[in-house]
Protein backbone atom coordinates (compact mmCIF):
# COMPACT_ATOMS: atom_id res chain seq x y z
CA UNK A 1 0.00 0.00 0.00
CA UNK A 2 1.49 3.14 -0.90
CA UNK A 3 2.42 6.26 1.61
CA UNK A 4 -0.42 7.95 3.82
CA UNK A 5 -3.26 5.47 2.91
CA UNK A 6 -5.83 4.73 5.75
CA UNK A 7 -4.09 1.78 7.63
CA UNK A 8 -7.46 1.04 10.36
CA UNK A 9 -10.85 -0.35 9.43
CA UNK A 10 -13.48 1.55 10.57
CA UNK A 11 -13.97 1.54 14.47
CA UNK A 12 -16.73 -0.64 15.82
CA UNK A 13 -16.28 1.67 19.09
CA UNK A 14 -16.30 4.70 17.91
CA UNK A 15 -19.88 6.27 17.58
CA UNK A 16 -20.69 9.56 16.11
CA UNK A 17 -23.36 11.04 18.27
CA UNK A 18 -25.79 13.09 16.98
CA UNK A 19 -25.31 16.39 16.12
CA UNK A 20 -21.84 15.92 15.41
CA UNK A 21 -20.59 16.66 12.05
CA UNK A 22 -19.54 13.43 11.65
CA UNK A 23 -22.94 12.29 11.98
CA UNK A 24 -25.24 10.62 8.98
CA UNK A 25 -22.07 10.82 7.04
CA UNK A 26 -20.30 7.09 7.28
CA UNK A 27 -23.08 5.24 5.67
CA UNK A 28 -22.84 6.72 2.09
CA UNK A 29 -25.29 6.84 -0.63
CA UNK A 30 -23.47 6.79 -4.52
CA UNK A 31 -21.97 9.79 -5.08
CA UNK A 32 -24.44 11.49 -7.64
CA UNK A 33 -23.26 15.15 -10.03
CA UNK A 34 -26.44 16.82 -7.68
CA UNK A 35 -24.53 15.87 -4.76
CA UNK A 36 -21.24 17.14 -6.01
CA UNK A 37 -22.86 20.45 -7.09
CA UNK A 38 -24.05 20.83 -3.72
CA UNK A 39 -21.22 20.06 -2.04
CA UNK A 40 -19.08 22.25 -4.22
CA UNK A 41 -21.15 25.77 -4.91
CA UNK A 42 -19.89 26.51 -1.28
CA UNK A 43 -16.37 26.21 -1.86
CA UNK A 44 -16.77 27.93 -5.04
CA UNK A 45 -18.04 31.06 -4.01
CA UNK A 46 -15.70 30.85 -1.11
CA UNK A 47 -12.80 30.41 -3.10
CA UNK A 48 -13.59 33.12 -6.73
CA UNK A 49 -13.50 35.77 -3.70
CA UNK A 50 -10.25 35.04 -2.60
CA UNK A 51 -9.03 36.28 -5.89
CA UNK A 52 -11.59 38.17 -6.37
CA UNK A 53 -10.11 40.35 -3.66
CA UNK A 54 -6.96 40.27 -4.94
CA UNK A 55 -8.71 41.81 -8.25
CA UNK A 56 -10.07 44.66 -5.97
CA UNK A 57 -6.72 45.29 -3.86
CA UNK A 58 -5.34 45.51 -6.91
CA UNK A 59 -7.68 47.90 -8.68
CA UNK A 60 -7.55 49.62 -5.76
CA UNK A 61 -3.94 50.32 -5.77
CA UNK A 62 -3.73 50.17 -9.93
CA UNK A 63 -6.35 52.88 -10.14
CA UNK A 64 -4.30 55.25 -8.14
CA UNK A 65 -2.28 55.57 -11.44
CA UNK A 66 1.00 54.57 -9.63
CA UNK A 67 2.49 52.23 -11.50
CA UNK A 68 5.59 51.93 -8.96
CA UNK A 69 2.89 50.53 -6.09
CA UNK A 70 1.50 48.16 -8.43
CA UNK A 71 3.95 46.99 -8.76
CA UNK A 72 5.18 47.09 -5.42
CA UNK A 73 2.09 45.33 -4.55
CA UNK A 74 2.73 42.48 -7.19
CA UNK A 75 6.16 41.85 -5.95
CA UNK A 76 5.29 41.92 -2.28
CA UNK A 77 2.22 39.47 -2.45
CA UNK A 78 4.43 37.06 -4.05
CA UNK A 79 6.68 37.35 -1.20
CA UNK A 80 4.37 36.47 1.27
CA UNK A 81 2.41 33.72 -0.70
CA UNK A 82 6.45 32.04 -0.87
CA UNK A 83 6.65 32.51 2.85
CA UNK A 84 2.87 32.14 4.26
CA UNK A 85 1.80 29.28 1.83
CA UNK A 86 5.26 26.76 2.68
CA UNK A 87 2.91 26.36 5.55
CA UNK A 88 -0.01 25.17 3.17
CA UNK A 89 -0.29 22.11 4.69
CA UNK A 90 -1.54 23.04 7.26
CA UNK A 91 -4.95 23.35 5.25
CA UNK A 92 -3.99 20.97 3.01
CA UNK A 93 -3.26 18.20 4.93
CA UNK A 94 -5.70 19.00 7.16
CA UNK A 95 -8.63 17.92 5.10
CA UNK A 96 -7.29 14.62 3.67
CA UNK A 97 -6.55 13.57 7.41
CA UNK A 98 -9.97 14.61 8.71
CA UNK A 99 -11.91 13.01 5.77
CA UNK A 100 -9.82 9.84 6.32
CA UNK A 101 -11.16 9.49 10.07
CA UNK A 102 -14.45 10.80 9.02
CA UNK A 103 -14.74 7.79 6.61
CA UNK A 104 -13.56 5.39 9.54
CA UNK A 105 -15.68 7.01 12.22
CA UNK A 106 -12.86 8.19 14.29
CA UNK A 107 -14.58 11.05 16.13
CA UNK A 108 -11.87 11.77 18.12
CA UNK A 109 -9.30 11.95 15.51
CA UNK A 110 -11.43 14.40 13.42
CA UNK A 111 -11.73 16.87 16.85
CA UNK A 112 -7.71 16.36 18.01
CA UNK A 113 -6.59 16.94 14.24
CA UNK A 114 -8.26 20.71 14.77
CA UNK A 115 -6.88 21.28 17.95
CA UNK A 116 -3.67 19.99 16.55
CA UNK A 117 -3.97 21.75 13.78
CA UNK A 118 -4.73 25.42 15.05
CA UNK A 119 -1.91 25.28 17.57
CA UNK A 120 0.89 24.28 15.28
CA UNK A 121 -0.21 27.16 12.48
CA UNK A 122 -0.01 29.90 15.43
CA UNK A 123 2.82 28.84 16.91
CA UNK A 124 4.67 28.94 13.44
CA UNK A 125 3.28 32.08 12.69
CA UNK A 126 4.49 33.86 16.07
CA UNK A 127 7.86 32.62 14.80
CA UNK A 128 7.00 34.07 11.62
CA UNK A 129 6.29 37.42 13.21
CA UNK A 130 9.08 37.57 15.46
CA UNK A 131 11.59 36.92 12.44
CA UNK A 132 10.42 39.15 9.62
CA UNK A 133 13.00 41.56 9.68
CA UNK A 134 15.64 38.76 8.62
CA UNK A 135 13.12 36.91 6.53
CA UNK A 136 12.16 40.37 4.72
CA UNK A 137 16.13 41.34 4.20
CA UNK A 138 16.59 37.57 2.68
CA UNK A 139 13.73 37.21 0.35
CA UNK A 140 14.48 41.00 -0.87
CA UNK A 141 18.18 39.70 -1.10
CA UNK A 142 16.63 37.13 -3.59
CA UNK A 143 14.46 39.15 -5.75
CA UNK A 144 15.87 42.76 -5.62
CA UNK A 145 13.15 44.91 -6.13
CA UNK A 146 14.20 48.18 -8.77
CA UNK A 147 14.02 51.93 -9.04
CA UNK A 148 10.82 53.04 -7.06
CA UNK A 149 9.04 49.38 -6.17
CA UNK A 150 11.49 48.78 -3.06
CA UNK A 151 9.36 50.86 -0.72
CA UNK A 152 5.48 50.18 -1.66
CA UNK A 153 6.79 46.10 -1.36
CA UNK A 154 8.92 46.74 1.79
CA UNK A 155 5.78 48.63 3.14
CA UNK A 156 3.32 45.94 1.91
CA UNK A 157 5.40 42.66 3.21
CA UNK A 158 6.14 44.72 7.22
CA UNK A 159 2.30 44.97 7.14
CA UNK A 160 1.25 41.67 5.65
CA UNK A 161 3.98 39.90 8.48
CA UNK A 162 1.31 41.08 11.48
CA UNK A 163 -1.70 38.53 10.01
CA UNK A 164 0.94 35.54 10.16
CA UNK A 165 -0.02 34.08 12.96
CA UNK A 166 -3.65 34.11 12.11
CA UNK A 167 -3.70 33.12 8.58
CA UNK A 168 -1.75 30.17 9.55
CA UNK A 169 -4.23 29.02 11.69
CA UNK A 170 -6.96 30.11 9.88
CA UNK A 171 -5.36 27.25 7.40
CA UNK A 172 -6.02 24.86 9.67
CA UNK A 173 -9.12 25.75 10.41
CA UNK A 174 -10.42 26.01 6.95
CA UNK A 175 -9.25 22.72 6.30
CA UNK A 176 -10.95 21.24 8.83
CA UNK A 177 -14.51 22.27 7.68
CA UNK A 178 -13.60 21.29 4.26
CA UNK A 179 -12.91 17.55 5.59
CA UNK A 180 -15.54 17.67 7.37
CA UNK A 181 -18.24 18.65 4.22
CA UNK A 182 -19.41 21.61 6.58
CA UNK A 183 -18.66 23.58 3.24
CA UNK A 184 -21.40 26.06 3.76
CA UNK A 185 -19.71 27.58 7.18
CA UNK A 186 -16.67 27.33 5.18
CA UNK A 187 -17.77 29.93 2.57
CA UNK A 188 -19.35 32.18 5.57
CA UNK A 189 -15.63 32.30 7.19
CA UNK A 190 -14.13 33.58 3.28
CA UNK A 191 -16.81 35.63 2.71
CA UNK A 192 -16.75 37.44 5.72
CA UNK A 193 -12.60 37.78 5.63
CA UNK A 194 -12.94 39.01 2.07
CA UNK A 195 -15.36 41.36 2.89
CA UNK A 196 -13.76 42.34 5.78
CA UNK A 197 -10.50 42.88 3.48
CA UNK A 198 -11.97 44.94 0.78
CA UNK A 199 -14.11 47.45 3.45
CA UNK A 200 -10.31 48.17 5.01
CA UNK A 201 -8.48 48.29 2.36
CA UNK A 202 -10.24 50.94 0.50
CA UNK A 203 -10.49 52.44 3.71
CA UNK A 204 -6.74 52.77 3.99
CA UNK A 205 -5.50 53.09 0.42
CA UNK A 206 -7.85 55.84 -0.66
CA UNK A 207 -9.30 57.65 2.70
CA UNK A 208 -5.99 57.19 4.44
CA UNK A 209 -3.49 57.52 1.31
CA UNK A 210 -1.30 54.74 2.89
CA UNK A 211 -1.18 53.05 -0.32
CA UNK A 212 0.77 49.72 -0.59
CA UNK A 213 1.11 49.65 3.30
CA UNK A 214 -2.62 50.40 3.78
CA UNK A 215 -3.67 47.52 1.33
CA UNK A 216 -0.93 45.08 3.35
CA UNK A 217 -2.42 46.19 6.61
CA UNK A 218 -6.32 45.84 5.61
CA UNK A 219 -6.00 42.55 4.63
CA UNK A 220 -3.85 41.74 8.43
CA UNK A 221 -6.52 42.49 10.32
CA UNK A 222 -9.22 40.98 8.21
CA UNK A 223 -6.97 37.59 8.82
CA UNK A 224 -7.47 38.33 12.52
CA UNK A 225 -10.71 38.80 12.30
CA UNK A 226 -11.36 35.42 10.13
CA UNK A 227 -9.37 33.29 12.78
CA UNK A 228 -12.11 34.55 15.48
CA UNK A 229 -15.03 33.70 13.43
CA UNK A 230 -13.81 30.22 12.31
CA UNK A 231 -13.01 29.02 15.55
CA UNK A 232 -16.81 30.20 16.76
CA UNK A 233 -18.05 28.17 13.75
CA UNK A 234 -15.64 25.39 14.28
CA UNK A 235 -16.69 25.15 18.17
CA UNK A 236 -20.06 26.18 17.71
CA UNK A 237 -23.26 23.76 17.90
CA UNK A 238 -22.78 20.55 16.00
CA UNK A 239 -18.67 21.32 15.81
CA UNK A 240 -16.14 19.72 17.17
CA UNK A 241 -15.50 19.32 21.36
CA UNK A 242 -12.44 19.98 22.56
CA UNK A 243 -13.71 19.77 26.39
CA UNK A 244 -15.39 16.67 25.77
CA UNK A 245 -12.17 15.05 23.86
CA UNK A 246 -9.74 16.27 26.78
CA UNK A 247 -12.36 14.84 29.76
CA UNK A 248 -12.67 11.42 28.03
CA UNK A 249 -8.71 10.65 26.37
CA UNK A 250 -6.98 13.60 27.88
CA UNK A 251 -3.90 15.70 26.53
CA UNK A 252 -2.42 12.32 25.33
CA UNK A 253 -4.79 12.17 22.35
CA UNK A 254 -3.18 15.31 20.90
CA UNK A 255 0.54 14.52 21.70
CA UNK A 256 -0.21 10.33 20.40
CA UNK A 257 3.50 9.51 19.04
CA UNK A 258 2.00 7.44 15.89
CA UNK A 259 -0.70 10.34 15.08
CA UNK A 260 1.75 12.95 15.15
CA UNK A 261 4.65 11.08 13.27
CA UNK A 262 1.83 10.32 10.54
CA UNK A 263 0.62 14.20 10.48
CA UNK A 264 4.17 15.39 10.39
CA UNK A 265 5.34 13.22 7.73
CA UNK A 266 2.53 14.38 5.10
CA UNK A 267 3.18 17.88 5.79
CA UNK A 268 6.94 17.63 5.20
CA UNK A 269 6.22 16.78 1.92
CA UNK A 270 3.74 18.55 1.49
CA UNK A 271 5.74 21.72 2.69
CA UNK A 272 8.25 20.25 -0.42
CA UNK A 273 5.25 20.55 -2.83
CA UNK A 274 4.38 23.66 -1.57
CA UNK A 275 8.07 25.29 -1.42
CA UNK A 276 8.77 24.25 -4.77
CA UNK A 277 5.37 25.59 -6.98
CA UNK A 278 5.84 28.96 -5.14
CA UNK A 279 9.47 28.67 -5.83
CA UNK A 280 8.01 28.32 -9.55
CA UNK A 281 5.46 31.47 -9.34
CA UNK A 282 7.79 33.96 -7.52
CA UNK A 283 10.88 33.29 -10.69
CA UNK A 284 7.20 34.00 -12.58
CA UNK A 285 6.73 37.14 -10.83
CA UNK A 286 10.75 38.01 -11.33
CA UNK A 287 10.74 37.20 -14.61
CA UNK A 288 8.68 39.67 -14.90
CA UNK A 289 10.79 41.91 -12.93
CA UNK A 290 13.25 41.75 -15.18
CA UNK A 291 11.49 43.24 -18.02
CA UNK A 292 10.56 46.21 -16.44
CA UNK A 293 7.99 47.48 -14.12
CA UNK A 294 5.62 47.81 -16.88
CA UNK A 295 5.73 43.96 -17.64
CA UNK A 296 5.84 43.15 -13.99
CA UNK A 297 2.59 45.21 -13.59
CA UNK A 298 0.96 43.77 -16.47
CA UNK A 299 1.78 40.18 -15.39
CA UNK A 300 0.32 40.74 -12.40
CA UNK A 301 -2.99 42.21 -13.46
CA UNK A 302 -3.25 38.76 -15.77
CA UNK A 303 -2.43 36.60 -12.35
CA UNK A 304 -5.44 37.89 -10.91
CA UNK A 305 -7.46 35.99 -14.17
CA UNK A 306 -5.36 32.96 -13.16
CA UNK A 307 -5.78 33.41 -9.50
CA UNK A 308 -9.40 33.47 -10.41
CA UNK A 309 -9.76 30.53 -12.12
CA UNK A 310 -7.57 28.55 -9.64
CA UNK A 311 -9.74 28.81 -7.17
CA UNK A 312 -12.65 28.36 -8.36
CA UNK A 313 -11.99 25.27 -9.97
CA UNK A 314 -9.72 24.05 -7.19
CA UNK A 315 -13.66 24.22 -5.65
CA UNK A 316 -14.12 20.93 -7.52
CA UNK A 317 -10.86 19.50 -6.31
CA UNK A 318 -11.70 20.28 -2.43
CA UNK A 319 -14.53 18.31 -3.31
CA UNK A 320 -12.39 15.75 -4.67
CA UNK A 321 -10.08 15.66 -1.17
CA UNK A 322 -13.44 14.78 0.88
CA UNK A 323 -14.03 12.07 -1.29
CA UNK A 324 -11.05 11.03 -2.00
CA UNK A 325 -10.57 10.70 1.80
CA UNK A 326 -13.93 9.34 2.90
CA UNK A 327 -13.32 6.57 0.19
CA UNK A 328 -9.74 5.64 1.85
CA UNK A 329 -11.50 5.49 5.52
CA UNK A 330 -14.08 3.26 4.07
CA UNK A 331 -11.73 1.49 1.86
CA UNK A 332 -14.08 1.82 -1.20
CA UNK A 333 -12.60 1.74 -4.61
CA UNK A 334 -16.15 2.35 -6.65
CA UNK A 335 -16.31 5.45 -3.98
CA UNK A 336 -12.88 6.05 -4.82
CA UNK A 337 -13.55 5.56 -8.83
CA UNK A 338 -16.05 7.58 -8.90
CA UNK A 339 -15.56 10.67 -6.72
CA UNK A 340 -13.05 11.29 -9.26
CA UNK A 341 -14.70 11.13 -12.15
CA UNK A 342 -17.82 13.21 -11.33
CA UNK A 343 -15.11 15.71 -10.15
CA UNK A 344 -13.10 15.46 -13.20
CA UNK A 345 -15.82 16.05 -15.63
CA UNK A 346 -16.83 19.64 -13.66
CA UNK A 347 -13.21 20.34 -13.59
CA UNK A 348 -12.82 20.21 -17.19
CA UNK A 349 -15.92 21.62 -18.26
CA UNK A 350 -15.26 24.40 -16.11
CA UNK A 351 -11.65 25.12 -17.53
CA UNK A 352 -13.29 25.17 -20.84
CA UNK A 353 -16.10 27.88 -19.59
CA UNK A 354 -13.38 29.89 -17.74
CA UNK A 355 -11.22 29.97 -20.57
CA UNK A 356 -13.71 31.19 -23.35
CA UNK A 357 -15.20 33.78 -20.76
CA UNK A 358 -11.48 35.09 -20.02
CA UNK A 359 -11.02 35.84 -23.94
CA UNK A 360 -14.69 37.68 -24.14
CA UNK A 361 -14.34 40.03 -21.13
CA UNK A 362 -10.34 39.84 -20.28
CA UNK A 363 -10.33 43.76 -22.01
CA UNK A 364 -12.93 45.24 -19.70
CA UNK A 365 -11.05 43.40 -16.80
CA UNK A 366 -7.81 44.64 -18.11
CA UNK A 367 -9.47 48.18 -18.00
CA UNK A 368 -10.82 47.73 -14.80
CA UNK A 369 -8.19 46.98 -13.03
CA UNK A 370 -5.37 49.47 -14.27
CA UNK A 371 -5.34 52.67 -15.48
CA UNK A 372 -1.59 53.31 -17.29
CA UNK A 373 -1.83 52.65 -20.56
CA UNK A 374 1.62 50.78 -21.02
CA UNK A 375 0.65 48.27 -18.29
CA UNK A 376 -3.11 48.02 -20.31
CA UNK A 377 -1.17 47.17 -23.83
CA UNK A 378 1.12 45.24 -22.37
CA UNK A 379 -1.57 42.55 -20.70
CA UNK A 380 -4.18 43.07 -23.56
CA UNK A 381 -1.09 41.58 -25.96
CA UNK A 382 -0.64 38.34 -23.16
CA UNK A 383 -4.48 37.70 -22.59
CA UNK A 384 -4.82 34.77 -25.23
CA UNK A 385 -2.08 33.05 -23.11
CA UNK A 386 -3.57 34.00 -19.70
CA UNK A 387 -6.90 32.64 -21.04
CA UNK A 388 -5.60 29.49 -21.76
CA UNK A 389 -4.46 28.96 -17.83
CA UNK A 390 -7.88 27.34 -16.81
CA UNK A 391 -8.24 24.62 -19.53
CA UNK A 392 -4.54 23.67 -19.33
CA UNK A 393 -4.70 24.22 -15.78
CA UNK A 394 -7.81 21.97 -14.87
CA UNK A 395 -6.13 18.69 -14.68
CA UNK A 396 -3.26 19.90 -12.16
CA UNK A 397 -5.49 21.25 -10.05
CA UNK A 398 -7.63 18.15 -10.07
CA UNK A 399 -5.46 15.99 -9.56
CA UNK A 400 -3.93 17.86 -7.17
CA UNK A 401 -7.15 17.36 -4.94
CA UNK A 402 -6.94 13.51 -5.18
CA UNK A 403 -3.89 13.11 -4.29
CA UNK A 404 -4.29 15.44 -1.09
CA UNK A 405 -7.28 13.54 -0.45
CA UNK A 406 -5.23 10.16 -0.26
CA UNK A 407 -2.56 12.36 1.68
CA UNK A 408 0.05 11.16 -0.51
CA UNK A 409 2.50 13.32 -0.41
CA UNK A 410 5.27 11.74 -1.56
CA UNK A 411 3.43 11.64 -4.73
CA UNK A 412 2.36 15.40 -4.32
CA UNK A 413 5.55 16.31 -3.85
CA UNK A 414 7.89 14.67 -6.90
CA UNK A 415 5.28 16.06 -9.63
CA UNK A 416 6.23 19.61 -7.95
CA UNK A 417 9.92 18.95 -7.95
CA UNK A 418 9.89 18.12 -11.44
CA UNK A 419 7.26 20.21 -13.17
CA UNK A 420 9.26 23.00 -11.58
CA UNK A 421 12.40 21.91 -12.55
CA UNK A 422 10.60 21.64 -16.00
CA UNK A 423 9.64 25.29 -15.94
CA UNK A 424 12.69 26.50 -14.96
CA UNK A 425 14.56 25.02 -17.66
CA UNK A 426 11.33 26.17 -20.14
CA UNK A 427 11.87 29.60 -18.97
CA UNK A 428 15.71 29.90 -19.36
CA UNK A 429 15.13 28.34 -22.92
CA UNK A 430 12.58 30.72 -23.57
CA UNK A 431 14.10 34.05 -22.67
CA UNK A 432 14.98 35.15 -26.22
CA UNK A 433 10.81 35.44 -26.68
CA UNK A 434 10.57 38.15 -24.12
CA UNK A 435 7.10 37.60 -21.70
CA UNK A 436 5.64 35.31 -24.03
CA UNK A 437 8.58 33.00 -23.24
CA UNK A 438 8.00 33.68 -19.63
CA UNK A 439 4.05 32.54 -20.14
CA UNK A 440 4.89 29.45 -22.85
CA UNK A 441 7.20 28.52 -19.84
CA UNK A 442 4.16 28.65 -16.98
CA UNK A 443 1.63 27.26 -19.24
CA UNK A 444 3.93 24.38 -19.56
CA UNK A 445 4.61 23.74 -15.77
CA UNK A 446 0.43 22.71 -15.89
CA UNK A 447 1.42 20.19 -18.30
CA UNK A 448 4.16 18.69 -16.38
CA UNK A 449 2.23 18.37 -12.98
CA UNK A 450 -0.52 16.38 -14.68
CA UNK A 451 1.25 14.15 -16.31
CA UNK A 452 3.41 13.28 -13.50
CA UNK A 453 0.24 12.43 -11.16
CA UNK A 454 -1.20 11.03 -13.91
CA UNK A 455 1.34 8.54 -13.48
CA UNK A 456 0.84 7.67 -10.29
CA UNK A 457 -2.37 7.67 -10.12
CA UNK A 458 -3.22 3.96 -11.51
CA UNK A 459 -1.06 2.67 -8.05
CA UNK A 460 -3.42 5.60 -5.63
CA UNK A 461 -5.99 3.48 -7.05
CA UNK A 462 -5.25 -0.19 -6.38
CA UNK A 463 -4.11 0.65 -2.62
CA UNK A 464 -7.30 2.35 -2.19
CA UNK A 465 -9.02 -1.53 -1.24
CA UNK A 466 -11.88 -3.60 -1.85
CA UNK A 467 -13.92 -2.54 -4.87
Amino acid sequence: MTDGLASQAPSTEATIPPGHPDHGHHAERPLTRGAVLAQTWPIMLGQASVPLVGIVDTAIIGRTGDAAALAGVALGSAIINLVFWTFGFLRMGMSGLVAQARGAADVRESDALLIRGVTIGGVIGLALLALAGPIMGLAFFALPPGGGVAAPAHAFVAARFLGAPAALAGFAINGWLVGCRRTRLALVLQLVMNAVNVALDTLLVWHFGLGAQGAGLGTAAAEWTALVLGLALALGPGGARPLALFSKAGFRVLVARDRLVRLFAVNRDLMIRTIALLVLFTWFANAGARLGAITLAANHVLMQFIELAAYVLDAFAMTAEERVGHALGAKSRASFDRATRLSGEFALGGGALLAVLFLVGGRWGIATIATDPGVRQTALALLPMAALAPLIGAPSWLLDGVFIGATQGRALRNAAVVSTAAYLACDLAFRPFGDTGIWAALLLSYVFRAATLGLALPALRLGVGKE
